[in-house]
């Protein structure tokens, strides 16, 4: 049993089926997406079967977002339903597979939905290989009837690592700042939403403002500032209870805390005594360690995957360049030395690149670098772009951009992502201006 927010309920995953028959063995289909831009895969998504009419719509939303999710990601092509020769009306009969690579697909996905009980939702799932002619992926979900986005979702991801090789990102999402109003009255309030802009609603009020939401690596919990008669208040926000808890009032607070990849730790930047440094605090501890001792301003520290390590921004060489350290302090070593200034650093899940926000030649970017500093590569610009923050596969960056739109200091606010690669820029639907994203770990 999988436990989910009190909106959604629980949902319980059965084994994979067994192949229908014995099929010829034949290459398999996968695509390697690091090479830079792939050709996306055809792919036919079919409504998934239904005895009675609810089912049969049901069946109809759940292939829609199906589509949806892979179409999004770049790196697949819906193949066009009404161009469907014979669409099998069993999940029991072995796909007519001459059929399908007339319309070249080269995966078919299929599935029949059955409610049982009332409310309880049964939805059985097969993935063909077209050309091999065999099963990829076949499994059953069981959960309430509520829950069929969220299977759609999950089908997505299996699709998604089956042909890729790499785990999906769509059952996930993302936190970020609402914004309404003008100027200095501005109201920022804290939201949520499905990575695919759906499910939304707001988790504050808008009558304290709240800036810098931050997901835990490891559980269904953010971290973010708001502040209180001026001073800044760091609260931890369970997404599954609704329960929040105060961390503390930070006066001298620079940048919001983010969490360890154990959830167990934040680390944040805070100025005493003049300056700008790194500390850590233990959750359960409550208990607060100095990591930098430097002159200059250390902030925006974020840890890497394994937590062994930390990247940060700091103006000790005199102008603002990245730095890793040990998670523990200490010696720290410059890894950005390219043209600009250099901010808001953010580890990949997998470990291997930082992304980043540049400012240079009046222009903001986001990028990209290895670990060690080499091989940055710019993705995105705008007269305002900032705040990476990555799918949990490390293959996706959100982000967003602020375009001005009068002369009079008017401007808009919205969510975009883009592949690693720097292609497939998409924005991301909000009912209003949005900045700040975080993007959740896969839902347990």
């Amino acid at each position: 049993m999988i436990k989910i927010n009190q909106h959604i309920g629980h949902l319980l995953f059965a084994s994979l089926f067994l192949l229908i028959a014995a099929l010829p063995a034949r290459a398999e289909l996968r695509v390697d997406i690091t090479r830079g831009v792939v050709k996306p895969i055809p792919v036919a998504v079919t409504n998934l079967l239904g005895a009675s009419a609810k089912e049969q719509n049901i069946g109809r939303n759940i292939a829609n977002v199906i589509k949806a999710d892979l179409v999004r990601s770049g790196l697949f092509a819906a193949i066009d339903s009404k161009a469907f020769i014979d669409v099998e009306s069993s999940l029991d009969t072995v796909p007519k597979f001459g059929n399908w690579r007339l319309l070249k697909a080269q995966a078919l996905s299929q599935g029949m939905v059955q409610l049982e009980g009332g409310n309880k939702l049964k939805v059985q799932f097969r993935l063909w290989d077209v050309f091999a002619e065999q099963q990829m992926v076949g499994r059953v979900y069981s959960t309430v009837a509520e829950n069929w986005r969220r299977i759609a979702h999950i089908i997505a991801d299996a699709i998604y690592k089956r042909v890729t090789g790499e785990n999906g990102y769509f059952d996930t999402r993302v936190v970020y700042i609402a914004e309404t109003g003008r100027g200095d009255r501005r109201i920022k309030r804290l939201a949520i939403m499905d990575q695919d802009g759906e499910n939304h609603h707001f988790l504050t009020d808008g009558s304290a403002l709240v800036l810098t939401p931050r997901f835990s690596p490891s559980r269904q919990e953010i971290t973010y500032m708001s502040y209180h008669g001026n001073v800044p208040r760091v609260y931890i926000f369970n997404i599954d209870s609704g329960r929040q808890e105060l961390l503390g009032d930070f006066p001298g607070m620079t940048f919001a805390p983010r969490f360890s990849p154990d959830g167990n730790k934040v680390i944040m930047s805070m100025a005493k005594d003049g300056n700008t440094e790194i500390y850590t605090m233990d959750l359960r501890t409550r208990a607060q360690k100095r990591l930098t001792k430097h002159s200059a301003i250390d902030t925006s520290p974020h840890y890497s995957p394994d937590g062994k390590r930390v990247v940060f921004n700091s103006d000790r060489s005199g102008s603002q360049q990245l730095y890793i350290m040990s998670a523990n302090g200490g010696r720290a070593k410059r890894i950005s030395f390219g043209r600009g200034r250099y901010a808001t650093p953010v580890w990949s899940p997998r470990g291997d690149l930082i992304a980043f926000t540049k400012i240079t030649g009046g222009k903001f970017f986001i990028g990209v670098m290895d670990n060690d500093g080499k091989g940055e590569r710019l993705l995105a610009e705008g007269f305002l772009v900032e705040s990476p923050t990555w799918a949990p596969n490390g293959r996706v960056i959100m982000f967003f951009r602020e375009t001005p739109i009068s002369k009079k200091g008017g401007k808009v606010s919205k969510l975009y992502s883009i592949d690693l690669t720097g292609h497939n820029e998409r924005e991301m639907v909000t009912p209003m201006d949005a900045s700040d994203p975080a993007w959740s770990p896969l839902i347990p």
